[in-house]
């Protein structure tokens, strides 16, 4: 009996331990446009995107290329449009970057993405949405090996790959802990708050806070500047890459649902018709 109210109240933690390191971070995800989900052109643009952008160090050893085919494009456009890595439609989307040389570049092995958008969901949202968010909220940070640091996935080791389209953008890290005497009580607070410019150059500042604030870490980003596009046209393409990867992570799941939309039709039909026939059948039984 104590084993199993030890075990009660041990799986509420676990879970919610388990959403803290799905969602990586406090930071709030932003809602990715779902309707991309559904759009051809917005998936045929994320693919396009995906094999410029992230095929370089990231493989998708699990997708196929001829799976395109799904999303509208033809052998021929993804002969000549997007197959680089290989010779044939039919081979994975696999990278030639050994594991060893991403670990000595990046200083670990880039993932493969095939389900990384199931792989990011958590309690905070669904795997599109850390994605969407996560790739519109990198700044520049000087401190970082690659010059770029990340809100939702703090120290990140991934380079920002997307900056020349969305441009450079600072930040300000505020962090309140809690100040502790020797007894280990708490005798006040204190606020450390970094900023980081849009080159990355930081600098930091240390204030006591007074009354009783919640400890913990909030981070807000500057707007982007110097990027080839605005800021919504920027989104717009990240939602669109997003939207392919999530597709990628389960291609057959816009043939099921709406299977599954025709499957309920005729369950809701032959629940009708044999509901009538039981009727016609016991009418005339005394």
């Amino acid at each position: 009996m104590k084993l199993l109210k030890k075990f009660l109240v041990a799986l509420p933690l676990a879970l919610g331990l388990s959403a803290a390191q799905a969602s990586g971070s406090g930071y709030p995800l932003d809602r990715f446009p779902t309707e991309k989900l559904t759009n051809q052109a917005a998936l045929q643009n994320g693919a396009k995107l995906f094999v410029n952008y992230c095929l370089n160090c990231h493989s998708a050893s699990s997708m196929r290329f001829n799976r395109l085919l799904d999303i509208g494009l033809s052998e021929e456009q993804i002969r000549k449009n997007l197959l680089f890595t290989t010779d044939k439609v039919g081979e994975p989307m696999t990278v030639a970057m050994t594991p060893a040389d991403g670990k000595e570049w990046f200083g670990a092995q880039p993932p493969d993405l095939s389900v990384i958008a199931r792989a990011r969901a958590s309690g905070d949202g669904s795997g599109a949405d850390w994605l969407y968010t996560y790739l519109r909220t990198y700044y520049r940070d000087s401190t970082r090996p690659t010059g770029w640091n990340n809100a939702v996935f703090p120290s990140v080791g991934m380079p920002h790959v997307l900056w020349e389209l969305q441009g450079s953008r600072g930040a300000t890290v505020e962090d309140v802990k809690a100040i502790k005497d020797e007894a280990g009580k708490t005798v006040g607070f204190e606020k450390t708050v970094v900023t980081f410019d849009v080159d990355g150059n930081r600098a930091e500042a240390k204030e006591k806070v007074e009354g009783h604030p919640h400890e913990g870490s909030t981070i807000t980003l500057t707007r982007a500047e110097g990027g080839a596009l605005a800021q919504a046209a920027f989104d717009e393409e990240v939602a669109d890459l997003v939207a392919y990867i999530t597709f990628m992570s389960d291609p057959s799941a816009q043939p099921r649902t709406r299977m599954g939309v025709w499957v309920l039709l005729f369950l809701a039909f032959f629940t009708v018709l044999a509901w009538w026939m039981n009727k016609e059948y016991w009418k005339d039984v005394k």
